[in-house]
């Protein structure tokens, strides 16, 4: 490891990061045992965003290994403190945000890093939500005339979910988070997931580094992230996320979409090239936009950063320095 770290410092501008090729940083699994087979691949992957074990066993086999020893590391540290502080508290679940553009694998991430890290012995209950459920029902934000905004910050229960994450931080008991149905595009009323004071709590979503604007007056007023203790952005290339998304809505074109209660049901009976317009349409007016001014500029916040490519494999990896 320090070996390449040196020459990697050497090579490279000052950087608060580590960067590795997909080489190096697949050579920091070690002795690291694959626990996944290809069945359980192909029940977590998401619709074209294929993830081959080759890919498991050269990313995501080293970056449990490393959340492991943060996530030992972490928990050593909590005792410590509830020592010195002569306290005694509960279990605090340590919390790992997950974000990254629409359709650049953040879900696949989310739900490969859960089965792998609920494998290792210091973390058997690993759970994973995602922001969706925090949006703003469908009828709020046609009334608020902000349907072109959904997935844009404005358009979720920022507070709810402050209160839901420090809640959990907090190692309160069965914490109720909002689920979202991509069927319908909308919450489902009345139904939940409960989050109990998991070992490791996994959080999804688009704008999860988002800080927002700091008060001038120093008061608090707490972010998303200020709850995380590690976070993954998953970037790629603009055309890269163009086609992916592209390619995404013609299957679901042929899948999801010709389900009557399809909130996108509308979509199904379209050309190949009306498709493909109607995809290229949505994308430039919703989702580059969300990209450029919301998602993109939290990069940096990230303490590791995935860079993927056209074949949906991880090519570069940045790890923040400690």
């Amino acid at each position: 490891m320090d070996e390449v770290v040196r020459t990697l410092d050497a090579k490279s501008a000052p950087s608060p990061y580590f960067h590795f090729t997909r080489e190096e940083w697949a050579k920091l699994r070690a002795d690291t045992e694959l626990t996944l087979t290809i069945d359980d691949l192909r029940k977590l992957q998401s619709l074209h965003d294929p993830i081959s074990i080759d890919e498991v066993i050269a990313i995501y086999l080293p970056l449990s290994r490393l959340l492991a020893l943060y996530v030992a590391a972490t928990q050593g540290l909590y005792k410590a403190t509830q020592r010195f502080l002569g306290a005694a508290g509960g279990k605090v679940p340590y919390i790992i945000g997950v974000a990254g553009s629409v359709a650049v694998g953040k879900s696949t991430t989310a739900r490969v890093l859960q089965a792998m890290l609920s494998r290792w012995p210091n973390t058997p209950k690993v759970q994973l939500v995602t922001t969706d459920g925090f949006l703003h029902p469908n009828a709020r934000l046609v009334a608020e005339g902000m349907m072109d905004r959904k997935g844009f910050p404005e358009s979720y229960d920022g507070s709810a979910l402050i209160r839901f994450l420090a809640d959990v931080k907090a190692g309160e008991r069965n914490v109720v988070a909002p689920v979202y149905s991509h069927l319908v595009y909308d919450v489902v009323p009345g139904e939940t997931v409960v989050v109990d004071r998991p070992d490791i709590l996994i959080v999804e979503g688009l704008n999860v580094l988002q800080t927002g604007r700091l008060p001038r007056d120093g008061k608090e007023i707490p972010f998303v992230s200020d709850f995380f203790d590690f976070s993954v952005y998953l970037d790629a290339d603009e055309d890269v996320l163009r086609q992916w998304y592209v390619e995404r809505f013609l299957a679901l074109r042929e899948t999801a979409f010709r389900d009557p209660k399809s909130y996108f049901h509308r979509y199904s009976q379209l050309s190949d090239e009306a498709a493909v317009k109607t995809a290229t349409s949505i994308w430039t007016r919703i989702n580059l936009v969300n990209l450029h001014e919301n998602i993109l500029p939290t990069r940096q916040r990230a303490d590791l950063i995935l860079k993927k490519g056209m074949s949906h494999s991880v090519d570069e990896v940045a790890l923040r320095k400690l």
